[in-house]
């Protein structure tokens, strides 16, 4: 076994983020391909929300060391303000003085052949640069998102804090791994001098969660014995992923009486922005067909997919370059998709490869509007076209695991 460095922030017992899921199953899987995973991580007094569900899955004899940090906006905020340098790349800037002091403290125990650090957050990547300094140890930057975009972070400082971290890892790190093809073609032609270090590691679905959501005794009635159910599972952001529009087709449907006679049910799990969404259902007459529920347990939240009559995707325009964490579950859930988004965006290309035919852009109403109807014929009949089996065996974390352990054999 070759040790690895693994610098986190979204890590159990966090909660309420799919980027834990990443980490967590390269720490699961990567011992399989000959790396024991090593992993700095933050506090649980750095997350706003946590759960004990996942600690489980953390191996037992994995060295964890949770470094001290605190939320500016939550622990050195005074009357709910906080000077921006506080928080500047992110809230967790804290974060990196005590981790840097524990990093080098592992490295010079365990040794480690590697370093790898993910963003977001912005300063994991601080930090594996810094350990990667003063180490001379490879590093590999994990970006699960593209960090300094046009228009984002819209703070021209902060956007300028991005832009340095980001010129660091292309410029230091041995590798830097991107979750869609977009985002690869971007950085390499925006750093062609490291367009060879920069490649595609997507995320994935973890199959032995699955398997335990299905043989866990759950029931598999459907969610609504009455109506259909559409289920999105996750954060509804209110740019990014942006419901007015689907909930403005929603209302003129039922208005022109085009739902479903048994009746519709959207329901929105663990959408954080809970109250975004009844507003928009109470604007145009829906209160009846939405529903917003609290997060679940992972387990109990992917058994909820696999009732699930049909699966949600929303991603705005302006993400083209990334997909949701979530669509690969969807995928492996073997539910029919609806997919709104940017036809011309990554996460519509997902969907088509995988076979998904019910793809519409979330900013349309129309589009919506067209598209909704004979979707739900085709779930109500049993007729809905359902996810290829290649898709789903080419979507599972333990293949993203082979190719990190290549990517960290390369490197070293």
């Amino acid at each position: 076994m070759k040790p690895v460095l693994m610098v986190a922030f979204h890590f159990p017992p966090m909660a309420g983020s799919s980027g834990i899921q990443r980490t967590l199953r390269f720490v699961q899987q990567l011992p399989s391909f000959g790396w024991q995973p090593i992993v700095l991580t933050v506090n649980p007094l750095a997350y706003e929300r946590t759960s004990t569900d996942l600690t489980r899955d953390i191996p037992v004899g994995t060295v964890v060391e949770r470094a001290f940090a605190l939320d500016t906006a939550r622990h050195l905020a005074v009357g709910q303000r906080y000077l921006a340098a506080m928080a500047r790349p992110d809230r967790w800037i804290s974060w990196r003085f005590d981790a840097v002091r524990t990093g080098m403290r592992l490295i010079r125990r365990y040794r480690p052949a590697a370093i790898w650090s993910t963003y977001p957050i912005a300063t994991a990547h601080l930090i594996g640069a810094e350990l990667q300094r003063r180490s001379g140890l490879p590093w590999i930057a994990d970006f699960r998102d593209p960090m300094a975009q046009e228009g984002y972070p819209s703070d021209p400082k902060d956007w300028q804090a991005f832009k340095v971290i980001e010129e660091c890892a292309i410029r230091q790190a041995a590798c830097n791994t991107f979750t869609t093809p977009s985002a690869v073609r971007t950085y390499r032609e925006r750093y062609p001098g490291a367009a060879s270090r920069i490649v595609q590691l997507e995320n994935g679905f973890d199959e032995e969660s699955f398997v335990a959501a299905e043989t866990a005794g759950v029931e598999r009635d459907a969610l609504h014995p009455t109506a259909l159910t559409l289920l999105h599972s996750g954060i509804v952001y209110p740019s990014e992923r942006n419901p007015e529009h689907l909930i403005a087709a929603l209302g003129q449907l039922h208005r022109a009486g085009q739902l479903p006679s048994r009746g519709l049910r959207l329901r929105f799990r663990a959408a954080v922005h809970d109250d975004l969404l009844q507003r928009l259902a109470a604007q145009h007459g829906v209160q009846a067909f939405v529903e917003t529920l609290p997060p679940l347990p992972y387990r109990e939240a992917l058994a909820e997919m696999l009732r699930a009559d049909a699966l949600l995707v929303m991603q705005g325009e302006n993400c083209n370059e990334q997909v949701p964490a979530k669509v690969y579950e969807y995928l492996r859930a073997k539910r029919p998709i609806l997919c709104l988004a940017d036809p011309k965006g990554d996460t519509a290309a997902v969907m088509r490869e995988a076979g998904v035919q019910a793809i519409a852009k979330l900013e349309s109403v129309d589009a919506i509007e067209s598209l909704l109807p004979a979707f739900l014929q085709t779930v109500s009949e049993g007729s809905a076209r359902l996810s290829s089996a290649d898709a789903i065996q080419g979507a599972s974390r333990m293949q993203r695991s082979a190719a990190l352990a290549g990517l960290l054999q390369a490197a070293t």
